[in-house]
C-alpha cells in the first residue's frame, strides 16, 4: 500500500507547516465516545533527539497520526455502533464488518490510530530509556537467547519488512515472539493478517518512510540502530507482566 502522505523534501516542508496546527487531546477514544481523538505526545517534540528529530515528529504526529485519526471519525459516521468501541476492540471485531470498503478503511486507519498511539508509548528521552525488568530479562533469554539476540532479531524482521509496516515483539501462551505486519496491519487483527490470535503486543517500531526520512533518508537501518536508545523499557516491561498476569 502507498503511503497517502508521500514523502519528499517539499512534502515535508509542506506538512511541517500543518503539523503545527493540529489539535493535542486526551489519547484514545473513551467506551461509549462518538469519535477517536489524537493522544498528546508523552514528551516535547525534540525529546528524542538526536535518534529522532523534532521535525520528523511534528510531522509524524500532528500530520500522519492525525490524518489516521480524522479518516477514522469519517468513516465511523455510517457507522455508530462500531463508534462506541474501544479502538482494540473495534480492529479485533474487523472480520464482522460485512461491508468491504467500511472494514478496509477502518483497517487502514484504525490501525494507524491504535499503532501510532502505541509506539508513542514505546519511546522516552534515551536517558530516561533504562534496561527490561528483571522478568523480562529472563523472558527474553528464554525465547531468544539474551536481550542483544533479541535485539538483532527485532531488527532483522523491522529492515526485512518490504515496504510500509511495523515489527513486533509479542506475548502469547506465556513465551515471547517477533513478528511483522505490512502497512498499518497488527496483531489485534485475528481474521485479517492471521486466522488465529497471533498474540499480545509489547513493543513495536514504524517502518513506515515518515518515521525517519526526514533524517535517516533510505537508511532504515540506521533509523532502527538509533531507535534503541528511546526504547520505554519501563512501558514494555508493563505490558509484559500485564500480559503475564492476563495468559
Amino acid at each position: 500500500m502507498q503511503d497517502p502522505h508521500p514523502i519528499n523534501r517539499r512534502n515535508f516542508v509542506k506538512l511541517g507547516a500543518a503539523a503545527g496546527a493540529a489539535m493535542l487531546v486526551p489519547a484514545t477514544r473513551a467506551s461509549g465516545a462518538e469519535a477517536a481523538a489524537l493522544p498528546d505526545l508523552p514528551y516535547p517534540f525534540d525529546a528524542l533527539e538526536p535518534h529522532i528529530d523534532a521535525r520528523t515528529m511534528e510531522i509524524h504526529h500532528g500530520k500522519h497520526h492525525a490524518g489516521y485519526v480524522a479518516k477514522l471519525n469519517a468513516a465511523l459516521e455510517s457507522a455508530p455502533d462500531l463508534a462506541k468501541m474501544e479502538t482494540a476492540a473495534l480492529l479485533a471485531a474487523l472480520p464482522s464488518v460485512s461491508d468491504e470498503a467500511l472494514r478496509t478503511t477502518l483497517r487502514n486507519n484504525g490501525g494507524g490510530h491504535w499503532n501510532h498511539s502505541f509506539f508513542w508509548k514505546s519511546m522516552t528521552p534515551a536517558a530516561k530509556s533504562g534496561v527490561p525488568s528483571a522478568a523480562l530479562t529472563s523472558a527474553l533469554g528464554a525465547a531468544f537467547g539474551s536481550v542483544d539476540e533479541f535485539r538483532t532479531v527485532f531488527s532483522d524482521a523491522s529492515g526485512k519488512r518490504f515496504g510500509s509496516g511495523w515489527a513486533w515483539l509479542i506475548h502469547k501462551d506465556g513465551k515471547l515472539k517477533v513478528t511483522s505486519t505490512p502497512n498499518q496491519d497488527n496483531p489485534l487483527m485475528k481474521g485479517i493478517v492471521a486466522d488465529e490470535d497471533l498474540g499480545t503486543p509489547l513493543l513495536g517500531i514504524d517502518v513506515w518512510e515518515h518515521a525517519y526520512y526526514l533524517h535517516y533518508q533510505n537508511r532504515r537501518a540506521d533509523y532502527v540502530t538509533a531507535w534503541w536508545n528511546v526504547v520505554n523499557w519501563a512501558e514494555v516491561s508493563s505490558r509484559f507482566e500485564a500480559a503475564a498476569k492476563a495468559s
